[in-house]
């Protein structure tokens, strides 16, 4: 395909971005103040990892991304997913691998820690773009498309499930099989993936009791509410304290002693406690329309390619959202994922932002259309 003169970014998508950003980092640092006064934490150490490994190394690999063009990766998908495998491996190797609470999913760098997983969404992302690119057209037929496609997810899902991440594997296969669909799977294929998925849960649900718990807590928040449903109760009250308007920035009690992780899992009840169900709405909403904005791009995007690289990259985005705040309103299990742009995790801001500079760069080649 020839090389199209770039235009510029989708400045609105740009714009909430940066707003995502920032409003993110007050509601971080507001929640900080919860665990420094639990466990002595120090807010410099707690907020300079955030604001240098997340806000200016992502922000750094927004702006370089935003300016490769898109294209490009696909010379180099195989090796970016391959690398980005090994990586989240390389959590096993004795030294460098991290365990947390039954968990091994960090690379000890001595000076911070990594979550290489974050990195393999964006391999996964452009391998699979690949792929399905490449082969569109025959993507209908199972041995060309459905076959393929359980491999490579089976592949992925295979190593997050040794670490074990369950959640981050749920999200980053819900967004392969919205790429999936687009590029031209039968309903049938989805059906059957569907399907497999179900009885995927249901098996690993079985083999780790720690889902299971989470399923039926789901299902009944009040049957151990010490216990099992502590953190969804406590979850609760603070949203519901937060009433229509909030108590205001930095005024959320319930983080100080009482909800679990309150920035990280839980940050959107602190949220709002201090915002209210006004400020709950607006961050709802700000999440819909960064997500249909970026979606508006796919739709424009010049080439089949684009359109899978943004709808892989803002589908991962969105899921992991509506969990995370889902899980804090009853209506979905909990999950641990952080939400975008707010919880802790330099590494999950870091690859948020990586990836929003591929969908800014497919932005630059949009093809404008009368009716968009």
């Amino acid at each position: 395909m020839s090389y199209q003169k770039p235009k510029s970014v989708d400045g609105i998508l740009l714009a909430l971005i940066g707003l995502m950003v920032a409003g993110g980092f007050l509601i971080f640092s507001s929640a900080s103040l919860g665990l420094m006064a639990r466990d002595g934490a120090s807010f410099g150490a707690e907020a300079l990892s955030q604001l240098m490994f997340g806000i200016v190394g992502g922000g750094a690999a927004l702006l370089l991304l935003s300016n490769v063009y898109y294209r490009h990766w696909r010379k180099y998908a195989f090796y970016i997913f391959v690398g980005s495998l090994l990586l989240t491996l390389a959590v096993f190797v004795p030294g460098i691998g991290m365990t947390h609470a039954g968990a091994t999913r960090w690379l000890d760098l001595g000076i911070t820690t990594i979550q290489p997983s974050e990195l393999l969404k964006i391999g996964f992302v452009i391998y699979l773009a690949t792929w399905l690119s490449g082969t569109h057209g025959k993507v209908s037929h199972w041995r060309h498309g459905l076959i393929p496609f359980a491999v490579i997810t089976g592949i992925v899902g295979f190593v997050m499930l040794l670490q074990p991440d369950t959640d981050t594997f749920m999200i980053m296969a819900f967004a392969g099989m919205s790429m999936f669909l687009v590029a031209g799977a039968r309903w049938r294929d989805i059906g059957f993936i569907i399907i497999a998925g179900v009885l995927l849960i249901a098996t690993v649900a079985m083999l780790r009791p720690y889902i299971m718990d989470r399923m039926l807590t789901f299902l009944d928040p009040d049957a151990d509410p010490l216990g099992s449903g502590y953190q969804i109760h406590q979850s609760l009250i603070a949203v519901g304290s937060g009433g229509i308007a909030g108590r205001g920035f930095g005024q959320s009690i319930q983080k100080f002693e009482y909800l679990p992780e309150p920035t990280s899992d839980s940050i959107f009840a602190v949220y709002a406690e201090e915002f209210g169900f006004i400020g709950s709405v607006t961050l709802i909403f700000s999440m819909v329309f960064l997500t249909l904005r970026g979606y508006r791009t796919a739709s424009q995007a010049k080439d089949i390619f684009g359109t899978l690289l943004v709808i892989g990259f803002m589908t991962i985005i969105i899921a992991q959202a509506f969990l995370n705040i889902g899980a804090m309103l009853a209506i979905a299990p909990l999950s641990g994922l952080p939400l975008p742009f707010i919880s802790h995790g330099g590494t999950a801001l870091l690859s948020t932002l990586a990836s929003l500079g591929i969908v800014l760069n497919v932005s630059k080649y949009r093809t404008f259309r009368k009716s968009a």
